[in-house]
């Protein structure tokens, strides 16, 4: 008797290589955007993609405000087209980097996603700055 869990079958090694890698090409984490900011190896633009509301009461320092809805040829235009954008949001529970990474990719902009979002970022035990500063 299987369970739901080996239900379908797993996927063949090199199946599952392929998708592991993959996933990489398209998201990082809390933790690789962190090390990156605090050691100078950013080499990307952090993208907060939230609403101008929640991004003053709390955001990740050095991230810019863009909410999703307003990315665009001209707001995008002070960055170079090969610009590497990495997008966040409140957490799993919110898609708006979904929107967001879809409407770069239109835009034709590289883009990764931060998997976690804010919750994320304080789960990994990070502040936000902002007018209220969150701390775990």
């Amino acid at each position: 008797m299987s369970s739901a869990v080996s239900r379908p079958e797993a996927a063949s090694s090199s199946d599952a290589l392929a998708h592991f890698e993959s996933l990489l090409r398209f998201e990082t984490d809390c933790w690789d955007v962190h090390h990156a900011l605090t050691n100078g190896r950013q080499d990307f633009v952090l993208l907060d993609v939230r609403g101008e509301e929640s991004f003053k009461k709390a955001h990740v320092a050095g991230a810019v405000n863009i909410p999703h809805a307003r990315l665009s040829v001209e707001s995008l235009a002070q960055y170079p087209a090969d610009t590497l954008f990495v997008v966040y949001c409140a957490g799993p529970h919110c898609n708006a980097t979904e929107k967001a990474a879809i409407r770069l990719a239109k835009l034709h902009r590289p883009v990764k996603k931060m998997i976690g979002g804010v919750c994320g970022w304080l789960d990994e035990g990070f502040t936000l700055t902002g007018s209220e500063e969150q701390k775990q």
